[in-house]
């Protein structure tokens, strides 16, 4: 790691939101500059011997997206009082995560994919061991971020229940387990059940989002249970809603729009919300698991509206 140089300021709190809230819309952009300010100089310089495997790693973990999952980090430690420098480390660990499953993703052993975020993806732009390597050394980078960040100001005990939530979220009973039976469903269209479905996706996508705004209440020294349990039935709300979404965008979105190649789903006849909900159907669900979601928030004032907004953006973001 390089030696940390001074971040851009989060928006501490937003009062008003709606879809057009310019004050979201900046919190998010700075949300973005920040991560990848704080990525930057946690990730080896591309410089550093292995060079190849070291530009990799800044190629995913820097290619952009929508980064939602440090926006949900940054979010719920500052609707608790948090500073964004104790943030800064949590929110790095879960994108990290997330760009190694999408590395590993992509491989044609899984779901051999040529594009991501608009780019080709990093099997592509490098060649298939490089990428495996780099979902590696992306997710080992994560934890060393929890174990040794300075600027996580919470007492050890604590720190190790970030590390636990991460670790769960990530392996076999969280996205990893759901990426497996991901890839045991191709092919089964709509025989799948929707409890089946729900579970798949509580884990594929759903830990994850869990984890982010688990990680973020966390780093509150003295966060409550019950804080934690509302949150965390936010979270599972709006992780399915957010799965729920990416299906419905397969179908109607254009692979321009989504950076990623449209259809994929179908061309593999994947069991997609649509295919066992209907097109309607899927909206009115993700509908209800927003409405959920913003129930699960009632205690918190208007330092919550960030996550109210993030709820709101998920069943009706554009990509």
């Amino acid at each position: 790691m390089r030696v940390h140089s001074p971040l851009p300021v989060l928006i501490p709190q937003i009062t008003t939101v709606t879809n057009n809230s310019a004050a979201f819309k900046a919190l998010m952009l700075q949300c973005k500059a920040r991560v990848q300010a704080a990525l930057d100089q946690w990730l080896p310089a591309a410089e550093r011997k292995p060079e190849t495997l070291h530009e990799a790693m800044r190629y995913s973990a820097l290619a952009g997206g929508k980064y939602v999952r440090p926006l949900l980090v940054y979010s719920t430690g500052q609707a608790l009082g948090v500073s964004p420098t104790a943030l800064d480390g949590p929110a790095c660990a879960i994108e990290l995560i997330h760009s190694y499953s999408l590395v590993h993703d992509d491989l044609p052993a899984m779901d051999d994919d040529d594009l991501r975020r608009g780019k080709p993806t990093c099997h592509k732009a490098f060649d298939e061991a490089t990428a495996i390597l780099t979902g590696d050394a992306l997710q080992t980078l994560a934890f060393h971020i929890l174990t040794t960040d300075p600027s996580i100001s919470v007492p050890a005990t604590q720190r190790l229940r970030m590390i636990e939530t991460l670790s769960s979220a990530s392996g076999s009973l969280g996205m990893a387990g759901g990426q497996a039976i991901d890839l045991e469903a191709d092919g089964k269209g709509n025989s799948m059940s929707l409890a089946a479905l729900e579970y798949m996706h509580a884990q594929k996508t759903g830990a994850l989002i869990c984890a982010s705004v688990r990680l973020g209440a966390l780093s509150h020294a003295d966060v409550d249970e019950a804080t934690l349990a509302h949150l965390a039935q936010y979270a599972a709300n709006i992780g399915l809603a957010f799965q729920i979404r990416d299906d419905i965008l397969d179908i109607e979105a254009s692979t321009d729009t989504l950076g990623k190649s449209q259809g994929a789903d179908i061309a593999r006849n994947k069991p997609t919300y649509p295919a066992l909900l209907g097109m309607d159907g899927a909206k009115q669900k993700a509908q209800q698991l927003h409405e959920a979601a913003l129930e699960n928030l009632a205690t918190l004032g208007s330092e919550g509206d960030p996550l109210r907004w993030i709820s709101e953006y998920i069943v009706q973001r554009p990509n």
